[in-house]
């Protein structure tokens, strides 16, 4: 048993590899210092993710894509691998840092919450409300411009590549695991739409007897397949995680032709990751080699 923590920034046809590289390595530096401290590893989870949250490199928090209406709809969510205690929400357009209103859920008695029912639940629990406007980043917006001048036609994903969702699985000192996901959700999508990174199962799961995942790309083909459940049950049996993740992908690709990548960390602080599209942001560290690599 080890500790260990790993990032995603995303899935697809990344073209600014660098800010994405720089990005993923501080979130993985938060994450690590608290988990270094004898942090739990719920608080490393948030505050690698929220890091990612407030960069605009990323489809997440400040930054998120707009959907057709103009408008960003964040999707987020939480698993505690002890428990098995779960939080997710959904279409949420104004707080700030939704896998901090994710993990609110986790510990309240629901699972999941949705659109304004989410905001006032924030608001009911001490999370400050934002205006719209303020998610919006200028690259954001206009990527939104030309989309509206230039409508991609059906089906949206063969033209609107997904390329910023952002996770962590953290492993902490007591061997508890926990991971999270956090979104904008995919570009100029129809108001409401939903994917993976909230759905328990397919965007994020958790057992600390086996281990943590967190799903990026494609989300109607990642939900179809239930790749993070999925890929977390391939570690039965003293599975290596990278193998856990290359079989989840590769079921991916063959059960629903879907494009994405996952990332893993296991009972015992070992991690894996695997993608097949053309690039994955990811960062890790773990306990046996306390070294930050970070790959775009």
């Amino acid at each position: 048993m080890g500790m260990a923590l790993i990032v995603h920034g995303g899935a697809g046809d990344i073209q600014t590899s660098e800010e994405h590289k720089r990005g993923i390595a501080l979130a993985t530096q938060v994450g690590w210092r608290i988990l270094r401290d004898g942090g739990a590893a719920h608080d490393a989870a948030q505050a690698a993710i929220i890091s990612m949250e407030d960069d605009p490199t990323f489809d997440a928090g400040y930054g998120s894509v707009l959907n057709r209406e103009g408008v960003v709809e964040m999707d987020a969510s939480m698993m505690d691998g002890r428990t098995l205690a779960v939080g997710a929400v959904a279409g949420v357009q104004r707080v700030k840092n939704v896998i901090v209103l994710a993990r609110r859920v986790l510990e309240s008695e629901h699972t999941l919450i949705i659109g304004r029912g989410a905001e006032d639940f924030a608001h009911a629990h001490g999370i400050a409300l934002v205006a719209n406007e303020s998610l919006r980043a200028p690259e954001a917006i206009a990527e939104w411009k030309n989309f509206c001048a230039n409508p991609p036609p059906a089906p949206l994903a063969e033209y609107v590549k997904p390329q910023g969702t952002v996770g962590c699985v953290a492993v902490d000192r007591e061997g508890n695991i926990v991971a999270g996901t956090s979104t904008g959700g995919m570009a100029f999508k129809p108001a409401g739409r939903v994917g993976d990174s909230p759905i328990i199962g397919a965007g994020t799961y958790a057992d600390n007897l086996l281990g943590g995942a967190s799903s990026t790309g494609w989300g109607e083909s990642i939900t179809r397949v239930v790749m993070a459940k999925f890929a977390i049950d391939h570690l039965a049996n003293d599975t290596t995680p990278h193998d856990a993740a290359r079989a989840a992908i590769e079921y991916l690709a063959r059960r629903v032709g879907g494009t994405g990548g996952i990332i893993l960390a296991d009972r015992f602080g070992r991690v894996g990751l695997a993608f097949n599209t053309p690039r994955m942001a990811r960062a890790w560290i773990t306990e046996s080699d306390e070294k930050i690599t970070a790959i775009c």
